[in-house]
Parts: C-alpha cells; structure tokens; sequence
C-alpha cells in the first residue's frame, strides 16, 4: 500500500483566506488537531490548533499566522513507513501527500496510518509476542524462521532493531509476533540453538522453569 491510498478524502482543506476561528471550528467538527493549507491547489503548509488558540482575533487570516512545515509533505508513491519516519522525526498529526508536480493530492490523518499499522502487522491477532537478543553478524531471518515453523508455529510479523540502538553491546533486538499463544516448546527450541530471549508475552501459562531462566521477564499479554 502506498500513500495515495491511506488519503482520507474527508479532511477538509483550509485556504490562507480562511479565518483561524474557521479553521478551529473544523479541527473540532473532524477530531484533529492540525489541518494542511493550500493557495489554488498549492501546499503551503500545517497549521496547528495549539497555535491557533494563542490569537485572540479568530477573524484574523491563516496567511497572517504561524505556518508550519512549508517543506515537509508526502509523494503519492511513499511507503508508509516513509511516512513514519516523517511523523517521528517532525511530530505531524496530518501527512500533506502531494502530486509529482508539488499540487495538493489530499491528507492523511496519522490515526488511520496507525491503524495500517495494526492490521498489516497482526497487532489484533491473537498471539504471542517474543524478543530475541541477538549479535547482528550472526542475525538470520530465514533460521529463526525454520525453527519457530518447526514447532507448527507461524510469524505473522517481525521488527528488527539494528545494535547500534543499545550500544555498547552492539546486540539488536529481533521483535517476532506469533500466531500461537502457547511459546513454551519454541523458546525451548531457539534456546537450545543459541538464541538468547530477552522477553516473551503470552496469554497461556509458561512453564516456571522457563521463568526463572529468563530472570522473570516472561510476563503475559493480553490480546
């Protein structure tokens, strides 16, 4: 999926000519809290209700207050995780996705990425989530993967930490959601084949051996 499709064609769209009190009545009618500025199709940035309250004359112009973000939007062909890393790095509650010629192609609004998010990754599946510590040069996907589908389980996503994250150990972290609540056998299996499991989270029991060998950091996760 790419940008162009996450674009919520609901959110409306604020002209520098509208007022801020017009612009805070629409922040409050859609539930948002930033809302994108366009002159005749033309991104021109991010106006912010925190902002907007500050200015007492709510007849005044979007054009005469604090704009952000003039140069920070999405292409229409980004990956959302591309799109993560915009919201991260700049805090945007709204991603203004425009066209190759730089026109306004519509909004997106960061609860419905979150909510990608959740559905592609298996987030609302029942299942376990494991955390394996793991020394990159010796890190594979497509081992762990025969192990863990060894014991009829399948990953229904994974995360990957580079170790540079938790220097100095240099270790990454290899986050795994499973399909099967029941982990006792697998993390019996990848330990016996050296992996080392920094956490595990479980709806069914694990065994108290497992416990104690894990420093009591195998706790439950209710899904």
């Amino acid at each position: 999926m790419l940008a162009a499709n996450l674009i919520n064609p609901m959110i409306p769209l604020l002209k520098p000519t509208d007022s801020v009190g017009t612009a805070l009545d629409w922040m409050d009618e859609f539930g948002v809290k930033q809302l994108v500025v366009a002159d005749s199709g033309v991104y021109q940035g991010i106006v912010s209700e925190d902002i907007l309250f500050d200015i007492t004359d709510i007849s005044e112009q979007l054009s005469k207050v604090i704009i952000q973000h003039k140069d920070i939007f999405a292409t229409e062909e980004q990956h959302p995780y591309e799109l993560l890393r915009l919201v991260n790095q700049f805090g945007l509650l709204i991603i203004p996705v425009l066209h190759d010629d730089r026109a306004f192609a519509g909004s997106i609004l960061v609860t419905d990425l979150v909510e990608h998010f959740v559905n592609e990754l298996g987030v609302q599946e029942k299942g376990a989530v494991i955390v394996l510590k793991i020394a990159e040069r010796s890190y594979s996907l497509s081992e762990i993967s025969r192990l863990i589908e060894s014991n009829g389980v399948k990953i229904l996503s994974s995360y990957y930490s580079s170790g540079e994250v938790y220097n100095p150990t240099n270790e990454a972290r290899l986050t795994l959601k499973l399909n099967r609540t029941h982990i006792t056998p697998i993390i019996a299996t990848l330990e016996r084949f050296g992996y080392e499991i920094e956490e595990a989270h479980a709806n069914d029991p694990i065994e108290s051996l497992d416990q104690e060998r894990l420093d009591m950091l195998l706790r439950y996760l209710a899904t």
